[in-house]
């Protein structure tokens, strides 16, 4: 019996969304205008030259960049030895459980609440009610922001007053940021459980506890200790079934909280993106055959793509890259390993948010045949790793294989 690994980069887009209009995203190519910035010399702090993903580029990288957006990615021209295409979402959004849910074959079939872009962008009625619940004394921010810009902007006002700094984003969600000493971890994961309990219900799809430490603006950082709090998806998705069928799903760095941990087995989470390789690579020594791994590195979106940090974000890919030779010696025969995005986060572009793109589809394994797929959709993802582990078919896509 076949076993199956998804590895999300978490925001590595290429480009080509056929809505990114609709979104203001338009020309939008997160993995596209990292290589040509590589190219060009825009890239030169803590690495050098042309962008080099050698592995994830032998597995079709380059030609799913061109295949979503036309570009052809300056030193991503491998021949490919995988499977390869690029995948579009169907879903209202371009946020993590939206993106998640869909390749777990799940699309979101309904809208996300958005935060108007107003000061506060908070109602004052949730507001008072949150505050009156939480025990707190009043809260900071109240404003659409990007998590390290306001800690530092608030963080000393929160240790002096003890309230907790509020924001939001471009995507469905409401974030708390407080200091893990001062105000308490504890204290931090617990009033975000209250506020996913007001603000859930209008189709927030996540709460998420930011945590940081320092005592100065200068010092001030987020630490690993992140909560997601998220409402659960609307139908069972790819983990949900093989749970179902008397399997495991492996859970590796913030999957269990995207998933509100239904149809999660057992969960590894990590200081960093390294940390959480290497739980992927211990796992896939481990787990029997029939188990799923499901892995999601964030700090390409979290570290540099929100901070619009090309250099950060060629670094890490690079990074990544590297050790990607670990992951695929580690496949036994009948093993199907994808690397994937869940949505864009190009560092290039206006703004601190995510963009509307089509994602990279990579897929190899034992036995797997190189070569190119049309078009997909994001559900076909979680559709052709059903397959491969001989579930049933979803309703909401195809197997690619």
């Amino acid at each position: 019996m076949a076993r199956a690994i998804l590895c999300v980069l978490d925001s590595a887009g290429c480009g080509g969304a056929p809505d990114a209009a609709a979104f203001g995203d338009e020309g939008s190519n997160t993995l596209g205008h990292i290589a040509e910035a590589c190219a060009e010399g825009r890239a030169e702090e803590g690495r050098s030259g042309p962008l080099a993903l050698p592995n994830l580029d032998r597995l079709g990288l380059g030609k799913a960049i061109r295949q979503a957006s036309g570009l052809n990615a300056p030193g991503l021209g491998a021949v490919p030895q995988g499977f390869w295409t690029a995948a579009r979402e169907i879903s209202n959004g371009k946020d993590t459980p939206s993106g998640h849910w869909e390749l777990a074959g799940v699309p979101v079939p309904f809208d996300w609440h958005y935060f108007p872009h107003e000061v506060p962008a908070f109602p004052d009625d949730l507001m008072q009610k949150f505050i009156e619940k939480a025990g707190l004394g009043g809260t900071l921010a109240n404003c659409h922001a990007s998590g390290v810009p306001v800690i530092r902007e608030y963080g000393e006002a929160h240790i002096k007053t003890g309230q907790p700094i509020c924001y939001t984003s471009a995507d469905s969600v409401f974030q708390i940021a407080a200091h893990e000493t001062h105000f308490g971890l504890e204290r931090l994961i617990e009033i975000c459980r209250i506020a996913a309990g007001i603000f859930h219900p209008l189709c927030v799809g996540r709460v998420i506890a930011r945590p940081f430490v320092g005592e100065t603006p200068e010092t001030f950082k987020r630490t690993s200790n992140r909560r997601d709090f998220a409402i659960a998806p609307p139908e069972p998705t790819l983990c949900d079934r093989v749970v179902a069928a008397g399997r495991q799903t492996h859970a590796v760095g913030k999957i269990g909280d995207i998933f509100a941990h239904q149809g999660i087995s057992t969960l590894a989470k990590g200081k960093d993106d390294m940390a959480l390789l290497d739980h992927l690579v211990r796992l896939m020594g481990e787990v029997p055959d029939g188990d799923f791994i499901f892995a999601n590195f964030v700090e390409f979106d979290s570290l540099y793509g929100h901070q619009r940090d090309v250099s950060g974000y060629a670094r890490a890919l690079e990074v990544f890259d590297a050790r990607v030779p670990e992951i695929t010696d580690a496949l036994r025969p009948g093993d199907m390993l994808i690397f994937t995005a869940d949505h864009g986060n190009d560092p290039t572009w206006e703004g601190t948010d995510h963009t509307r793109e089509q994602v990279p589809v990579l897929i190899t394994g034992p036995g797997i045949t190189p070569g190119p797929a049309g078009p997909c959709k994001f559900a076909d993802v979680g559709e052709t790793l059903a397959a491969h582990l001989g579930l049933a078919p979803g309703a909401h896509g195809r197997s690619l294989i």
